[in-house]
């Protein structure tokens, strides 16, 4: 079996930027009000894909699985590297 020097792309619908942004803010608020740690929390969910890392306060748990985790990341890593 040979080896694939070639470089994989990887492609994210980008009709759902601003989805991503929008559920990760409304997420991080919910989460925020009950008391939790935002971050820590929605990177649980990312790294696990176990709704239960999120609460139902203001829906929260069913908003944020409207979109894909990949998407999620996607957003988080693209702000991050805009801000610098």
């Amino acid at each position: 079996m040979g080896l694939n020097h070639e470089t994989m792309m990887f492609k994210v619908d980008k009709e759902n930027d601003n989805q991503a942004r929008e559920i990760l803010l409304a997420v991080y608020e919910a989460l925020k009000e009950k008391g939790y740690n935002p971050i820590s929390q929605i990177v649980g969910y990312i790294l696990s894909g176990d709704p239960t890392y999120i609460t139902n306060h203001k829906n929260a748990r069913s908003v944020i699985r409207k979109i894909e985790r990949d998407e999620l990341l996607e957003e988080l890593v693209k702000s991050y590297l805009e801000e610098k």
